[in-house]
């Protein structure tokens, strides 16, 4: 098994979170500090109540990550779920921005996250002399690889560790939780208004040949 087809096991494994992670990700268009009444709630999404529009709002409006670690985070997330011929990367899926609401959304992932970005800038600047995204790409996999396998990993990598498990995690959250990446698992959910009768394989199963009208 290749790391995207065990990221797709992970994918799997999360996508009912992750789908109402994206859920609550669509954005309002609302400008600021208009009230969302309950008929433009249901006009927008039935499932949505006012208060959580307005909480979707409020978070939109914040930033925690600055520049420099959006950047880092974008790097990180395309070489763990890069572009292949099947599908876009993780940043064509949108992901970074997925984890910048994230942890405003879950505040318990502000502090591991921006620490880890720190140690892994300080592994790098140790090494290289450089920041982990102004490193060369095979500096990149070289660090990666050196917290990407826990039960390799030595003990001074540790943190390292605990921080890229939590990225992979939410990486293939983002991703397989995105359209782009639904399509790639081949995840196709509920057709409205469209019925094709029961497959032959499960009548044949219940010793059935035809469905009766």
């Amino acid at each position: 098994m290749n790391r995207r087809e065990s990221l797709r096991t992970i994918g799997i494994g999360t996508l009912a979170t992750g789908l109402l992670l994206d859920a609550s990700c669509k954005t309002d268009t609302k400008k600021q500090g208009e009230v969302t009444t309950p008929q433009e709630t249901a006009a927008v999404d039935p499932a949505r109540t006012p208060y959580e529009l307005e909480r979707e709002k409020k978070l939109n409006a914040e930033k925690f990550f600055n520049e420099h670690e959006m950047k880092t985070i974008t790097v990180l997330v395309d070489i763990i779920i890069p572009k292949d011929d099947k599908s876009g990367s993780a940043s064509d899926a949108k992901v970074p921005d997925f984890i910048e609401f994230i942890v405003k959304d879950m505040p318990e992932h502000q502090t591991p996250l921006r620490g880890g970005l720190r140690w892994l800038d300080l592994q790098c600047l140790n090494r290289y002399n450089n920041t982990f995204r102004e490193a060369s790409a095979q500096q990149q996999l070289d660090i990666v690889t050196l917290i990407a396998y826990p039960k390799k990993a030595t003990p001074d990598m540790a943190q390292g560790v605990s921080f890229f498990n939590r990225m992979r995690d939410l990486t293939a959250t983002g991703f397989f939780s995105s359209q782009m990446g639904m399509k790639d698992i081949g995840y196709v959910g509920n057709a409205p208004n469209k019925w094709e009768g029961v497959p032959a394989d499960v009548l044949k199963s219940h010793g059935f040949d035809t469905v009766w009208g």
